[in-house]
Order: C-alpha cells, then sequence, then structure tokens
C-alpha cells in the first residue's frame, strides 16, 4: 500500500448509510486526502455483540451496507484494508449451530476449540494460570449439545466468540475461503485481528508461540500469493513487538499513542524519542481507533522495565480521566463491559482535553514517525466522547465509536482543527521525503523529527513548553514553513 495517509472507518457510522455513501464522501468531502481506507468490520452482521468483530458470516457483506460489487467498485479506486478476524466467529454461525446440533457429527466439529483438544489430558490449575488473556476470568464457555452433552468451548474474548482450531482441516478451510473471497474483491491488505491468539498449546500462555508466527507466516504467504499484504494487531510488551516486526509484513506501533500524551503532559519527550529510536520501521501508525489508547505496549513486565514506568503510566491514565472530566473513566476497565481492561476509552481529542493546538501536535508527531500512519474516522473530525452512545449501550469502547450522519460533514470538516489536520494530512502525502531517511534529536521538552530524501527534506521542531511548533518542507528550491498554531488560525 502507498506510503499516505490513510482512513480507518466503519461503513454506517461515518456516512449513516452504505459504502456507495462511503465512496462518494472519499470523493468529495474528503477528496484527494487518502490513498486507502481500513473499512472496519462489513460483514454480516455488523451490528453483533462486538461491532462486527463476530462474523455470523465472514464472507458476507452486510446487505445494509451494499455487497461485494461495491467493495470492488471501492477498491478499484481506494486501497482497502480489511479484518481477517482469524480467531473466532460467532456462537450465531451456521457452522457452530450446526455442531450444537449434531455434535462431533458435525462437519464443522474440528471447526470450533474445545478444551479437551487442547488439553486431552486434562487441565490443571497451573495450566490455567499461565494462560495470557485481555480480560479476567475463564477462557472458556460451557454450551448444551442436542444430547444434552455439556461441552466447553475456547473464547478467548466473549462468549459469543468462538475461537476457531486454525490448525484443523476445517480451521484451514474456512480461512482459505475467506482469502479466496477478499482476494476476488479488490482488498489490498488484510488486518490479522487477534492473530496473537489463534495458537494454543497446554503449558504455555497461548499467546505468540513459535507456532503462532508459523501460522501467520503461512497465512501471509497464501494472501501473497493472492496478492494481498498482512497486517499483525498485537497488543504486547514493546521489545516483544520489535521481535514480532522481524518476523511479519507489517505490525501496528501502539507504543506511539501513550508516548506521544505522556510527552505533552509531562513536556518530557525522552521516552517517545527512544521508542522512535528503536521502533520499528515496517509499522502503521495510529493515534486512535476503534479500539481504546493500549497501555500494555507501553508499560514493564515480568519484571522488565517499559518504555513508561508504573508510576508514569498511572499519572498518564489519571490525567487522561482529568482530561476528559472522568468521562474516560466511566468508560474504562470493569465499568463498561471491556473485551480488554487494559486500555483506556475516550477519543484521543478529550485525552488532550480538546486542545486543538495540542491535538494537531500529537497529529504532526504522528505523520513524522516512521510508518504508514492511519486516521481514525472520529479524530479526523475531532470528535468529542459519546457519552450518550456509551450509557446507551454500556459497551466502554462505543465512548469513541460515534455515529454520524452525512450532512454533518460539512460542519466537522470546517472546523478550525480539521481544516488544520487536513493541511498536515496534505503535506504528508505530498513530500517525498518520507520515501527517504528518518532522523531525530530531543533535548528535554524539545524534538526534532526529520526526513531526508535526496534534496528533499521535511522537518517538524516542536518545544512542549512554549507551545511552539513548525514544519518546514523542502522541494527542490522550493522551502515552505508552516506553524502550527497558525494553521488552527482560519
Amino acid at each position: 500500500m502507498k506510503n499516505n495517509v490513510q482512513l480507518i472507518t466503519y461503513v454506517d457510522r461515518l456516512t449513516g448509510s452504505d459504502i456507495g455513501a462511503l465512496h462518494s464522501v472519499l470523493n468529495t468531502e474528503f477528496k484527494d486526502l487518502f490513498s486507502g481506507v481500513h473499512l472496519l468490520p462489513f460483514y454480516f452482521p455488523i451490528d453483533g455483540s462486538d461491532a462486527g468483530f463476530d462474523p455470523i458470516d465472514h464472507t458476507l457483506v452486510d446487505s445494509r451496507l451494499g455487497d461485494w460489487a461495491d467493495v470492488k467498485a471501492l477498491g478499484e479506486q481506494y486501497e482497502i484494508m480489511a479484518d481477517l478476524i482469524v480467531n473466532h466467529m460467532s456462537a450465531q454461525s451456521a457452522e457452530f449451530k450446526d455442531v450444537l446440533e449434531k455434535g462431533s457429527d458435525s462437519e464443522f466439529w474440528d471447526l470450533f476449540l474445545t478444551r479437551e483438544r487442547v488439553f486431552p489430558n486434562g487441565m490443571t490449575v497451573e495450566h490455567q494460570e499461565k494462560i495470557y488473556r485481555p480480560r479476567p476470568g475463564s477462557c472458556f464457555s460451557e454450551f448444551e449439545l442436542n444430547d444434552g452433552t455439556k461441552v466447553d468451548f475456547w473464547t478467548t474474548f466473549t462468549s459469543n466468540q468462538l475461537d476457531i482450531d486454525v490448525t484443523s482441516e476445517a480451521g484451514q478451510k474456512y480461512l482459505t475461503k475467506v482469502l479466496s473471497t477478499f482476494a476476488q474483491n479488490k482488498i489490498k491488505m488484510l488486518r490479522l485481528d487477534a492473530a496473537g491468539y489463534a495458537i494454543k498449546k497446554a503449558g504455555t500462555n497461548c499467546f505468540m508461540l513459535n507456532e503462532t508466527f508459523d501460522f501467520i507466516n503461512q497465512l501471509t504467504l497464501d494472501a501473497n500469493a493472492l496478492g494481498m499484504e498482512t497486517l499483525v494487531e498485537i497488543h504486547s510488551y514493546y521489545q516483544t513487538q520489535i521481535e514480532i516486526a522481524k518476523r511479519v509484513d507489517q505490525v501496528y506501533d501502539f507504543a506511539l499513542p501513550p508516548l506521544i500524551l505522556h510527552s505533552i503532559f509531562s513536556q518530557d519527550t525522552k521516552a517517545l524519542a527512544h521508542w522512535l529510536t528503536i521502533s520499528p520501521r515496517n509499522c502503521i501508525t495510529v493515534l486512535d481507533t476503534h479500539d481504546g489508547i493500549g497501555i500494555i505496549d507501553v508499560g514493564p513486565m515480568e519484571g522488565k522495565s517499559g518504555l513508561l514506568t508504573d508510576e508514569q503510566i498511572n499519572q498518564l491514565v489519571e490525567k487522561i480521566h482529568l482530561n476528559t472530566q472522568g468521562d474516560s473513566h466511566k468508560a474504562t476497565g470493569a465499568a463498561a463491559s471491556n473485551v480488554d481492561l487494559y486500555q483506556v476509552n475516550s477519543t484521543f481529542y478529550d485525552a488532550l482535553a480538546k486542545d486543538d493546538y495540542h491535538y494537531l501536535l500529537a497529529r504532526a508527531i504522528q505523520f513524522f514517525s516512521p510508518g504508514m500512519p492511519q486516521v481514525y474516522y472520529g479524530g479526523l473530525l475531532s470528535q468529542v466522547n459519546d457519552m450518550e452512545l456509551l450509557d446507551k449501550t454500556n459497551v466502554g469502547r462505543d465512548i469513541n465509536r460515534p455515529y454520524l450522519e452525512r450532512e454533518q460533514l460539512a460542519a466537522q470538516m470546517s472546523k478550525p482543527v480539521t481544516s488544520a489536520l487536513v493541511e498536515l494530512i496534505r503535506i504528508r502525502n505530498s513530500s517525498s521525503a518520507f520515501q527517504g531517511e528518518f532522523f531525530i534529536a530531543a533535548n528535554s521538552d524539545c524534538i526534532e523529527m526529520r526526513w531526508v530524501n535526496n534534496n528533499d527534506m521535511a522537518n517538524l521542531t516542536a518545544n512542549l513548553s512554549s507551545r511552539n511548533a513548525k514544519v518546514e518542507v523542502t522541494q527542490g528550491s522550493k522551502v515552505q514553513v508552516f506553524e502550527l498554531a497558525k494553521l488552527l488560525i482560519v
């Protein structure tokens, strides 16, 4: 995919409509801003228990959004990233209903992972304590078959998300079917959702095992053979992430968002600058996504120091809660049915106390960081926390998953902070310097980030204490200087 800024969005939550409407928005309101778009789950159904990440049918476009012809038409003009939900599928799927009815006689029996398949000799307390899960409690859910037999099926996330046995013939057949469908309909990149949990092995933590890498590598080869690239979605300890990046095509830089917040809050660039000297270069950068702001990615683990200390992380989280006037606290952790307890749920704009300058600075740092930048639809429009939706659903991540109507877009795009962000996107997309070599220098509250490609250069300098930052772009003999504060003046 092109190293330009890309959009992350739900189809219906941005437009209030379908894929055709999104295509129109990209060509009009968002004209010439994005070379690609990450379409968050558009499979049937989009309104399951996890906003589409629990597909009943992974190969069927939800008819409320359109069909594969609409996806293909979008893919003719924009590079599309789509989620390959590797680890699980819905308990409401036809395949699992067949298992409940027929038990081991079902042709799909081997598609779903049971406790007994991983622990044929029984699971000990020690076995269970080793298993890594992003939420407390058992990773199994008991289901009763039609004949009255009760079976423990593996459910890493929720009881409606049945883990797939990706090592089985049925699991391989299922994934091959999804891959083929995507390739036939102009999908360019696959986001391997929850891939780190895909392989389970007795006596291990069942997360990012050597066998998991083998599985991801083979899945990537299969995707590459069909003309698609892959992106692995994994939250983990930062040194683990560096090692993971060496073995896959693309990873997310999930450490970047909390480190940018820490730098702005503390006016100290040390941790951020250190990370950007060692961070993977084959990465996708984000500030916000459909999920929360990750914390585990910068924290210590098992006695090993992190990019931030526990005290710094606590200060970071409390500052976010203070900036949002407690709204993020209501949406985070056990407070609101969260799948992942190690994330803070808030819009990035609200996390920065709706400070337009700090928000624009955060985006500038993201765009100058190594990697391919993506901007979430709520972040593009500097949306505030949707407390009405949170109160309605009691799903923590819904605080940052607003439902918008197309009629609202013109007003949202004309806001000074959005207009300034659009200018930054155009700068990032138009400079060939970002195809070159990256340099970084930092001293206390000051940071300089530079890209050089032959005679082209892009430079970001920022003093976090004085609220003074500027972008300087050199293309041949032409030099342009953009002061961030002035970009906010309409």
